[in-house]
Protein backbone atom coordinates (compact mmCIF):
# COMPACT_ATOMS: atom_id res chain seq x y z
CA UNK A 1 0.00 0.00 0.00
CA UNK A 2 1.06 3.22 -1.20
CA UNK A 3 0.37 6.45 1.73
CA UNK A 4 1.28 10.25 1.13
CA UNK A 5 0.42 13.29 2.93
CA UNK A 6 -0.23 16.75 2.16
CA UNK A 7 0.81 18.89 5.04
CA UNK A 8 2.51 22.08 6.56
CA UNK A 9 3.52 20.24 9.58
CA UNK A 10 5.54 17.28 8.30
CA UNK A 11 7.14 16.73 11.52
CA UNK A 12 3.94 15.10 13.17
CA UNK A 13 4.25 12.28 10.48
CA UNK A 14 7.86 11.75 10.52
CA UNK A 15 7.71 11.31 14.72
CA UNK A 16 4.49 9.31 14.76
CA UNK A 17 5.52 7.20 11.46
CA UNK A 18 8.90 6.08 13.52
CA UNK A 19 6.71 3.99 15.62
CA UNK A 20 7.21 0.19 15.91
CA UNK A 21 3.62 -0.99 13.21
CA UNK A 22 4.69 1.56 10.53
CA UNK A 23 8.72 0.95 10.93
CA UNK A 24 7.33 -3.20 10.71
CA UNK A 25 5.35 -2.78 7.53
CA UNK A 26 7.80 -0.35 5.75
CA UNK A 27 10.53 -3.08 6.39
CA UNK A 28 8.63 -5.91 4.89
CA UNK A 29 7.54 -3.24 1.81
CA UNK A 30 4.12 -4.00 2.41
CA UNK A 31 3.46 0.02 3.06
CA UNK A 32 5.08 3.16 1.47
CA UNK A 33 4.51 6.33 3.31
CA UNK A 34 5.14 9.73 1.34
CA UNK A 35 4.98 13.02 3.60
CA UNK A 36 5.15 15.96 1.27
CA UNK A 37 5.43 19.31 2.79
CA UNK A 38 2.61 21.69 0.88
CA UNK A 39 4.91 25.41 1.52
CA UNK A 40 7.36 23.44 -0.89
CA UNK A 41 4.86 23.76 -3.82
CA UNK A 42 4.90 28.13 -2.88
CA UNK A 43 6.22 30.50 -5.31
CA UNK A 44 6.55 33.12 -3.28
CA UNK A 45 9.59 33.73 -0.94
CA UNK A 46 7.53 33.56 2.08
CA UNK A 47 6.12 30.55 0.79
CA UNK A 48 2.20 31.54 1.56
CA UNK A 49 0.06 28.86 1.82
CA UNK A 50 -3.26 30.53 3.20
CA UNK A 51 -4.83 34.24 2.60
CA UNK A 52 -7.44 36.18 4.05
CA UNK A 53 -11.07 34.96 2.88
CA UNK A 54 -13.23 36.26 0.64
CA UNK A 55 -16.10 37.76 2.02
CA UNK A 56 -14.59 38.78 5.26
CA UNK A 57 -14.55 37.04 8.19
CA UNK A 58 -11.98 35.16 11.09
CA UNK A 59 -9.24 33.28 10.07
CA UNK A 60 -7.40 32.46 6.73
CA UNK A 61 -8.20 29.81 4.13
CA UNK A 62 -5.56 27.31 2.49
CA UNK A 63 -4.87 28.68 -0.74
CA UNK A 64 -5.40 26.21 -4.09
CA UNK A 65 -2.72 26.54 -5.99
CA UNK A 66 -0.37 25.01 -3.59
CA UNK A 67 -2.81 22.02 -3.38
CA UNK A 68 -2.73 21.85 -7.07
CA UNK A 69 0.64 21.93 -7.69
CA UNK A 70 1.45 19.30 -4.59
CA UNK A 71 -1.24 16.91 -5.73
CA UNK A 72 0.21 17.12 -9.17
CA UNK A 73 3.88 16.42 -7.91
CA UNK A 74 2.96 13.59 -6.04
CA UNK A 75 0.78 12.10 -9.28
CA UNK A 76 3.37 12.78 -11.48
CA UNK A 77 4.79 8.87 -10.93
CA UNK A 78 1.38 7.55 -12.47
CA UNK A 79 -0.15 5.77 -9.89
CA UNK A 80 -3.51 5.65 -9.50
CA UNK A 81 -4.65 7.87 -6.82
CA UNK A 82 -7.57 8.14 -4.23
CA UNK A 83 -7.21 11.83 -2.93
CA UNK A 84 -9.09 12.53 0.43
CA UNK A 85 -9.36 15.64 2.20
CA UNK A 86 -9.99 15.01 6.21
CA UNK A 87 -12.60 17.72 6.93
CA UNK A 88 -15.47 17.46 9.92
CA UNK A 89 -17.78 17.50 6.89
CA UNK A 90 -16.96 14.13 5.44
CA UNK A 91 -18.47 10.84 5.84
CA UNK A 92 -18.10 9.51 9.23
CA UNK A 93 -14.82 7.13 9.84
CA UNK A 94 -15.58 3.85 10.84
CA UNK A 95 -13.80 0.61 10.99
CA UNK A 96 -16.00 -0.77 7.75
CA UNK A 97 -14.42 2.19 6.45
CA UNK A 98 -10.78 1.67 7.63
CA UNK A 99 -11.72 -1.83 6.08
CA UNK A 100 -12.58 -0.22 2.28
CA UNK A 101 -9.42 1.79 2.27
CA UNK A 102 -7.39 -0.93 3.41
CA UNK A 103 -8.16 -2.81 0.44
CA UNK A 104 -7.61 0.28 -1.94
CA UNK A 105 -5.57 -0.74 -4.64
CA UNK A 106 -5.39 3.09 -5.53
CA UNK A 107 -2.66 5.27 -3.52
CA UNK A 108 -4.15 7.01 -0.77
CA UNK A 109 -3.46 10.79 -0.52
CA UNK A 110 -4.53 12.37 2.35
CA UNK A 111 -5.16 16.38 2.02
CA UNK A 112 -4.02 18.18 5.70
CA UNK A 113 -6.02 21.31 5.70
CA UNK A 114 -6.09 24.35 8.80
CA UNK A 115 -6.64 27.66 9.77
CA UNK A 116 -10.30 28.49 8.95
CA UNK A 117 -10.58 25.91 5.98
CA UNK A 118 -9.25 24.95 2.72
CA UNK A 119 -10.57 26.93 -0.64
CA UNK A 120 -13.50 25.26 -1.91
CA UNK A 121 -12.37 24.73 -5.14
CA UNK A 122 -9.57 21.68 -4.17
CA UNK A 123 -12.54 20.02 -3.19
CA UNK A 124 -14.39 20.37 -6.12
CA UNK A 125 -10.94 19.88 -8.34
CA UNK A 126 -9.06 17.28 -6.36
CA UNK A 127 -10.43 15.52 -3.95
CA UNK A 128 -11.76 12.51 -4.67
CA UNK A 129 -13.13 11.45 -0.99
CA UNK A 130 -13.82 13.95 2.19
CA UNK A 131 -14.07 11.52 5.77
CA UNK A 132 -14.16 13.20 9.14
CA UNK A 133 -13.09 11.41 12.39
CA UNK A 134 -16.01 12.52 14.45
CA UNK A 135 -18.58 15.59 15.05
CA UNK A 136 -15.90 18.13 16.68
CA UNK A 137 -13.60 20.78 15.00
CA UNK A 138 -9.70 20.24 15.04
CA UNK A 139 -6.86 22.69 14.67
CA UNK A 140 -5.91 20.74 11.78
CA UNK A 141 -6.40 17.84 9.67
CA UNK A 142 -2.99 15.72 10.45
CA UNK A 143 -4.32 14.21 13.98
CA UNK A 144 -7.49 12.83 11.72
CA UNK A 145 -4.78 11.76 9.00
CA UNK A 146 -2.83 9.70 11.17
CA UNK A 147 -5.78 8.12 13.32
CA UNK A 148 -7.43 7.13 9.80
CA UNK A 149 -3.28 5.59 8.57
CA UNK A 150 -2.87 4.08 11.89
CA UNK A 151 -6.56 2.16 11.72
CA UNK A 152 -5.94 0.88 8.70
CA UNK A 153 -2.40 0.05 8.60
CA UNK A 154 -3.53 -2.61 11.48
CA UNK A 155 -5.11 -4.01 8.56
CA UNK A 156 -2.43 -4.85 6.13
CA UNK A 157 -1.86 -8.24 6.33
CA UNK A 158 2.04 -8.40 7.85
CA UNK A 159 1.86 -5.37 9.47
CA UNK A 160 1.41 -6.74 12.90
CA UNK A 161 3.35 -9.14 15.09
CA UNK A 162 0.59 -11.16 15.73
CA UNK A 163 -1.69 -11.56 12.93
CA UNK A 164 -5.25 -12.60 14.86
CA UNK A 165 -4.92 -9.29 16.85
CA UNK A 166 -7.11 -7.20 14.34
CA UNK A 167 -9.29 -10.37 14.93
CA UNK A 168 -10.74 -10.02 18.72
CA UNK A 169 -10.28 -6.06 18.81
CA UNK A 170 -13.03 -3.53 19.29
CA UNK A 171 -15.21 -3.50 15.96
CA UNK A 172 -13.78 -6.49 14.07
CA UNK A 173 -17.44 -8.16 14.63
CA UNK A 174 -19.07 -4.63 14.97
CA UNK A 175 -19.17 -4.88 18.44
CA UNK A 176 -16.72 -3.55 21.46
CA UNK A 177 -13.73 -6.05 22.73
CA UNK A 178 -14.30 -7.88 25.61
CA UNK A 179 -12.81 -7.22 29.18
CA UNK A 180 -8.79 -8.07 29.16
CA UNK A 181 -6.35 -9.18 32.28
CA UNK A 182 -3.01 -10.45 32.91
CA UNK A 183 -0.78 -11.20 36.03
CA UNK A 184 -1.25 -10.56 38.78
CA UNK A 185 -4.63 -12.90 39.21
CA UNK A 186 -5.48 -10.84 42.54
CA UNK A 187 -4.57 -6.93 42.22
CA UNK A 188 -6.10 -4.82 45.18
CA UNK A 189 -8.97 -7.22 46.00
CA UNK A 190 -10.13 -7.59 42.48
CA UNK A 191 -9.58 -10.89 40.96
CA UNK A 192 -9.16 -11.96 37.45
CA UNK A 193 -12.57 -14.39 36.56
CA UNK A 194 -11.92 -17.89 37.31
CA UNK A 195 -12.96 -19.23 33.54
CA UNK A 196 -9.69 -17.21 32.22
CA UNK A 197 -7.72 -19.52 34.67
CA UNK A 198 -9.41 -22.83 34.09
CA UNK A 199 -7.56 -23.38 30.69
CA UNK A 200 -10.34 -24.73 29.26
CA UNK A 201 -10.09 -22.81 25.83
CA UNK A 202 -13.69 -23.12 24.85
CA UNK A 203 -15.39 -21.56 28.22
CA UNK A 204 -13.41 -18.84 27.45
CA UNK A 205 -14.06 -18.30 24.13
CA UNK A 206 -17.68 -18.55 24.78
CA UNK A 207 -17.07 -15.95 28.21
CA UNK A 208 -15.03 -13.28 25.82
CA UNK A 209 -18.19 -13.30 23.07
CA UNK A 210 -20.51 -13.08 26.27
CA UNK A 211 -18.32 -10.22 27.95
CA UNK A 212 -18.17 -8.61 24.67
CA UNK A 213 -21.68 -8.88 24.22
CA UNK A 214 -22.33 -7.38 27.03
CA UNK A 215 -20.41 -4.81 27.19
CA UNK A 216 -22.11 -3.45 23.58
CA UNK A 217 -25.15 -4.03 24.98
CA UNK A 218 -24.48 -1.57 28.25
CA UNK A 219 -21.91 0.85 26.62
CA UNK A 220 -23.23 1.05 22.79
CA UNK A 221 -26.59 -0.95 22.21
CA UNK A 222 -27.01 0.83 18.46
CA UNK A 223 -23.97 -1.36 17.71
CA UNK A 224 -25.76 -4.67 18.21
CA UNK A 225 -28.75 -3.98 15.77
CA UNK A 226 -25.91 -4.04 12.38
CA UNK A 227 -23.11 -6.03 13.97
CA UNK A 228 -22.49 -9.50 12.36
CA UNK A 229 -23.79 -11.94 14.94
CA UNK A 230 -23.82 -15.52 14.80
CA UNK A 231 -26.06 -17.72 16.28
CA UNK A 232 -24.55 -18.24 19.60
CA UNK A 233 -24.89 -14.66 20.05
CA UNK A 234 -28.69 -14.19 20.29
CA UNK A 235 -28.56 -17.41 22.50
CA UNK A 236 -25.72 -15.17 25.20
CA UNK A 237 -28.01 -11.75 24.38
CA UNK A 238 -30.85 -13.81 26.06
CA UNK A 239 -28.78 -15.01 28.86
CA UNK A 240 -27.14 -11.05 29.32
CA UNK A 241 -30.71 -9.76 29.52
CA UNK A 242 -32.18 -12.66 31.67
CA UNK A 243 -29.21 -11.89 34.05
CA UNK A 244 -29.91 -8.36 34.34
CA UNK A 245 -33.44 -9.17 34.66
CA UNK A 246 -32.57 -11.11 37.68
CA UNK A 247 -30.33 -8.43 39.05
CA UNK A 248 -32.73 -6.26 38.97
CA UNK A 249 -35.43 -7.93 40.88
CA UNK A 250 -32.87 -8.73 43.85
CA UNK A 251 -32.26 -4.73 43.93
CA UNK A 252 -35.98 -3.88 43.94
Amino acid sequence: MQCDVITIFPGIFHEYLSLKIFERALQKGILRIGVHNLRDYTTDRHRTVDDAPYGGGPGMVFKPEPFSRAVASVKADGLETCAIMVSPQGEKFNQRTAQTLAEEKRRLLFLCGRYEGVDERVREALVDREISVGDYVLTGGELPALVIIDAIVRLIPGALGDEHSTEEESFSWGILDYPHYTRPPEWEGRKVPEVLLSGNHGEIARWRRKEALRRTLHRRPELIDTASLIEEDHTLLLEIKEEQSDESDRRS
